[in-house]
């Protein structure tokens, strides 16, 4: 059976509800829209579970789209995945470990699939250690997506492609991570949370 966010049941009920109101008082047919939408709140709120890849992999942590991979001068990598509203919502984390920190920022609601988004958005911050390494995982808004939602806490443990939160209609989550990851995806390639494999590990040079 298909999990649905909470959040999406609420949002259905009340537009049911709201359908079967104007129906009665005014037009049968006027409640149509608002049946579509409760549909439409059911499938973008969907949860399917998922089986992570075995091996010492970093898995995407959102479904969607990748729009840019940058080199970053502190010799982190960013990996920045852009989600439409068709894409599942749930994310997920892309190393098990510990929750170190997590840090929510106030900021604009820029389209998601441009790269200020990644600084200048609305944005929640988890920084996981795992594998021997250190990832941060970026919840950012978009332009229609007002809120994001974490579950975790610092101190929390991960599974391997654990559910951290959400972010409720359109939006964007980056990863970053250090050299002693291999990346294994390109720009343009659709991943899925908790499956796709991001990047694997590779031993760092001697003396590094």
């Amino acid at each position: 059976m298909l999990k649905i966010v909470v959040d999406g049941i609420y949002y259905a009920v009340g537009l049911i509800a709201a359908g079967v109101a104007v129906s009665c008082f005014l037009n049968p047919w006027i409640g149509t829209p608002f049946y579509l939408l409760a549909a439409f709140c059911l499938y973008f709120f969907r949860d399917p579970d998922r089986t992570p890849p075995p091996g010492d992999v970093m898995v995407a942590p959102a479904d969607g789209k990748v729009v840019a991979i940058r080199e970053l001068p502190d010799r982190q990598t960013r990996i920045s995945i852009f989600l439409n509203v068709f894409n599942v919502h749930v994310n997920r984390t892309p190393i098990p470990g510990t929750v170190k920190d997590v840090v929510y920022q106030e900021g604009k609601f820029l389209v998601a699939s441009h790269e200020a988004a990644s600084s200048d958005n609305e944005q929640n911050t988890l920084v996981i250690e795992g594998q021997g390494s250190r990832v941060v995982c970026r919840q950012i808004a978009g332009l229609i997506a007002r809120r994001i939602v974490c579950y975790k806490k610092p101190g929390d443990l991960l599974a391997p492609a654990e559910r951290i939160g959400y972010i409720k209609f359109g939006s964007r989550v980056d990863v970053l991570y250090g050299p002693e990851w291999r990346i294994t995806v390109c720009v343009g390639a659709k991943v899925v949370a908790g499956s796709t494999v991001l990047a694997s590990r590779e031993p760092l040079p001697e003396g590094v």
